[in-house]
């Protein structure tokens, strides 16, 4: 199991002085130059998205899973990319590159625990913790920032998640403390909701095959009847207030897996709760030595994901017979 904790969220009500990260260059290529740019300039880029999920922060995500090497999720808001998440090690993310050793990002760029920004006559103090600062830094790279995510297993960066100034401030990724007005994404409707929750649930596929392929593994299958098993762990979860892999109503996922319908040889499962969305939850259980053997253990053949307002549950099995 893995839990996040919300990050906090604190009135700002005397000054302080702290020291900003240091700031990289404006790429001139690579996917990192669409920051800011149009739709339009989006589409000429990379082409129409396989598909678009809707987000909790006020941005579309545009899928392009090309390929399990070539793997990027763009967030367009009014018409203009405010965020990139790009995982697939092929990816041009200069001025890094997917799988860099921490070492040469380290020598190359500083962090700071304490980034100051002002925003729209407010003020936002994000304090990275010392996790946060190993697996996960913030650097700027022009006027925008760039949240390494590091594979602490292999000490190589693993994706990168480039984010304008409003859409950081709306995800609120560290823990934060402000002056002013808190920026913040619109409420969702249930519906809406539960669309961003099918989004998401797609989303760990991708991003599970992603890593999987990137250690030599094959991709997994999508299994429906597993899928709806793990989205109801994930709601009893919730509604019972039990973080658990044993449901105190409906057993362990042999039991669960059993009363779906699912006939399988072997199977796991990883949980996880208070992740902003996929991509986060994904790189959380790649850096937990128990979730990490799940998601890459050859012997799983398909995948189901269920999410439930932020209770995530990934059940793997390994069918009886291959399709």
């Amino acid at each position: 199991m893995l839990v996040n904790k919300e990050n906090p969220i604190r009135d700002l009500n005397q000054d302080k002085n702290h020291n900003l990260i240091s700031n990289t260059e404006i790429p001139e290529k690579g996917l990192a130059k669409l920051m800011g740019k149009s739709s339009q300039k989006l589409k000429e880029s990379l082409g129409e998205p396989s598909r678009i999920d809707p987000s909790f922060f006020g941005f579309e995500w545009w899928v392009y899973p090309k390929s399990n090497t070539d793997y990027a999720q763009i967030g367009v808001s009014d018409n203009k990319v405010v965020t990139i998440f790009a995982a697939g090690k092929n990816l041009d993310v200069t001025p890094f590159k997917i799988g860099q050793p921490v070492s040469e990002i380290n020598s190359s760029v500083f962090v700071e625990t304490n980034i100051n920004i002002e925003y729209k006559d407010s003020t936002y103090l994000f304090e990275l913790s010392e996790e946060d600062l190993h697996i996960r830094p913030l650097v700027m790279v022009g006027s925008q920032y760039a949240q390494l995510n590091i594979d602490k297993f292999t000490g190589t960066l693993s994706s990168v998640r480039f984010m304008d100034t409003a859409t950081l401030i709306k995800m609120r990724p560290y823990e934060v403390v402000y002056r002013g007005e808190l920026l913040e994404a619109p409420l969702p409707s249930p519906a809406f909701e539960k669309e961003v929750e099918r989004g998401k649930e797609h989303q760990i596929l991708d991003l599970t095959n992603i890593m999987r392929v990137r250690n030599g593994l094959n991709p997994l299958k999508w299994d429906e009847a597993t899928a709806a098993v793990a989205y109801a762990h994930s709601r009893d979860m919730y509604e019972s207030n039990d973080f658990s892999h044993t449901s105190k109503t409906y057993g362990e996922l042999a039991d669960r897996l059993e009363a779906g319908g699912v006939f399988y040889e072997t199977a796991g499962e990883n949980i996880a709760a208070n992740y902003m969305d996929a991509p986060a939850v994904v790189e959380g259980w790649l850096n937990s030595k128990g979730h990490r053997e799940s998601l890459l253990n050859e012997k799983f053949t398909h995948l189901g994901v269920g999410v439930y307002k932020k209770h995530y549950t990934q059940n793997f099995i390994r069918k009886l017979e291959e399709e």
